[in-house]
């Protein structure tokens, strides 16, 4: 943490003022965020199709680019939920688009809006990395919503040498961010606050001492806040009946005696006219500021680069301890980790890497070695050695899930011990188990997966074991599968071959059957109506026809008919 960062948070960790009394509070706002939000996922989707393989490119890494820049101008746009306007840029609501309008009329007001589905993660997930450049300067924030955080004003002002300058150095990490229209509000509690952001320049009550920054001087918010309607403190139906009891400003909700406001509105009622009347809270403090979420990636610089990956395994030994022993710390085990590895010419290697349990220090050295002895057998790869390591755990658990039970669940640990030494000596695929995977053939459903190595889930709907598979065997499977089908022949009784005619039926009943050139004793007694498997027909792939045969000593087979030849594709034994 900085020098700024400590005395901040110094500041801010100082005794509230008494219940009753608000707290100087910062509100720092982002107009149309959710467009802002929209603009920049656009902007990195459309740049990350037309980059390179990030395995070929460069290590870029930093704090430069936090997130994409947003196009600008923005063009009249409008976000849609439920058929109504959730959001919409500045050019669209000079055009008279509104919030709230329903979408039909949005486009009827406007030809050329363009509307979009309003997704609100992305909201979220793009405000992540504005709260992270923020808190670097200002800790104590509290979220409020995405495009709007809060936090206490005591701190920083004493720091920074005043709210004005505090609040100027919030607007320039905002045009560091590229956040054009970014507001600052500084008043007597959250509401005051935000209501202070959202104000114009010439407004009573308010002051305007740079560009973006709107600043209620001390027990004056009250005052600000009086002209204000009060459909700014509650929602449209309260504000609605307050309305219909000619109570139009916060000024004359406020001036209600509260326990005449309790006795007819209730809690709805009481929370209005404290938010008018800039009350502080009556239990407690206002401000919730959020633990800043931990980062625990660790780094190492080789200088000199190494080459031999058992060098580069003992020299991280310590780092795999430093962030093993982090997540331990936090009650935390880590079920995936990232290893990035970057050449002295600036070519970057990265591989995520899953265990079955959780990661031990050696267990992520053994996955570095590995992954470097990869990139040594490379013939494209440059350079002298690897100048930086870089793990990143990217799957994180509560330790006390993956506790042994009382009997012990787990793995034998001397069969993972000795499995893995086993592993670390003959290589990486050496030694592995077998997983269920997608397809029609039998032999596509089978995957090597390396000991060690978490079970992989599809990437893709169609490459899952569960999804549907137009032509695939129902269960039972046959018990012996042969990694290359055996040419096989099939024979009616009078020696004629059987084949499938144009109606998908077999020319004859089969009755003897012939296996890699050997004929089967025991004849044909039962077998199933042949059905076909069609695939991949717009590359010109011909059809195939599967076929169940029972013998008469009680053996089955599965055979697949395959350009005019028959194919043993497995056995029931």
């Amino acid at each position: 943490m900085s020098a700024a960062a400590a005395a901040a948070s110094a500041g801010s960790a100082e005794p509230a003022d008494p219940a009753g009394s608000p707290e100087r509070v910062m509100v720092f706002w982002v107009p149309d965020w959710p467009v802002h939000a929209h603009l920049r996922d656009q902007a990195e989707e459309t740049a990350s199709a037309a980059a390179p393989l990030r395995s070929a490119a460069p290590a870029r890494r930093g704090a430069a680019d936090p997130v994409p820049p947003a196009p600008a101008p923005v063009p009249p746009l409008a976000l849609v939920a439920q058929h109504r306007v959730t959001a919409c840029s500045a050019s669209a609501r000079a055009a008279g688009v509104r919030v709230g309008q329903r979408e039909r009329d949005a486009q009827s007001t406007l030809p050329a809006l363009e509307v979009h589905p309003h997704r609100p993660e992305v909201d979220a997930r793009r405000f992540a990395p504005v709260l992270a450049a923020l808190e670097e300067r200002f800790p104590g924030i509290e979220p409020r919503r995405p495009g709007l955080c809060a936090l206490r004003a005591r701190g920083p002002a004493r720091y920074y040498g005043g709210e004005e300058s505090a609040a100027q150095i919030l607007q320039a990490i905002a045009a560091e961010l590229d956040l054009p229209g970014a507001r600052v509000g500084i008043a007597d509690g959250v509401f005051a606050a935000e209501q202070a952001a959202r104000a114009a320049a010439d407004d009573p009550g308010v002051d305007a001492p740079a560009e973006g920054v709107r600043i209620v001087p001390p027990h004056g918010s009250a005052a600000f806040l009086a002209e204000l309607p009060v459909s700014r403190a509650s929602d449209a139906g309260f504000a609605e009946v307050l309305h219909g009891l000619g109570i139009r400003t916060l000024g004359a909700l406020a001036a209600l005696p509260e326990d005449a406001v309790r006795q007819r509105f209730g809690a709805e009622g009481i929370a209005a006219r404290r938010r008018a009347s800039a009350a502080g809270p009556v239990h407690g403090a206002e401000l919730r500021p959020r633990a800043p979420a931990r980062d625990y990636a660790v780094e190492l610089v080789c200088e000199p680069p190494i080459d031999a990956e058992e060098q580069l395994s003992f020299a991280c030994m310590s780092l795999a301890e430093a962030c093993i022993g982090g997540l331990a710390e936090s009650g935390l085990v880590c079920t995936a980790l990232r290893i990035e590895l970057t050449d002295d010419i600036g070519v970057r290697h990265e591989r995520e890497w899953a265990h079955p349990r959780r990661f031990s220090a050696a267990d992520a050295v053994g996955r570095i070695r590995w992954q470097a002895a990869a990139i040594a057998r490379d013939p494209e790869r440059g350079g002298a050695g690897i100048a930086r390591v870089r793990i990143v755990p990217v799957h994180t658990d509560r330790a006390a899930a993956h506790e042994p039970g009382l009997w012990s669940t787990e793995p034998d640990d001397r069969v993972h011990h000795h499995l893995s030494r086993t592993q670390s000596r003959l290589g990486h695929t050496a030694v592995g188990t077998a997983q269920l995977s997608g397809g029609r053939l039998l032999v596509d459903r089978q995957r090597f997966v390396p000991w060690s190595i978490g079970r992989t889930r599809a990437r893709r709907a169609r490459d899952s074991p569960a999804a549907p598979w137009p032509g695939a065997i129902p269960g039972p499977a046959p018990s012996t599968v042969f990694p290359r089908p055996l040419p096989a022949a099939l024979h009616a009784a009078d020696g004629a071959p059987v084949g499938i005619d144009a109606d998908e039926l077999l020319t004859a009943d089969p009755a003897w059957l012939g296996v890699a050139g050997a004929r089967i004793d025991s004849p044909v007694q039962h077998w199933s109506r042949p059905w076909t498997i069609r695939e991949r027909w717009w590359e010109g792939a011909p059809e195939r026809f599967r076929l169940q045969l029972q013998l008469a000593d009680g053996d089955a087979w599965l055979l697949i008919r395959t350009a005019d030849a028959w194919l043993a594709e497995g056995r029931y034994d």
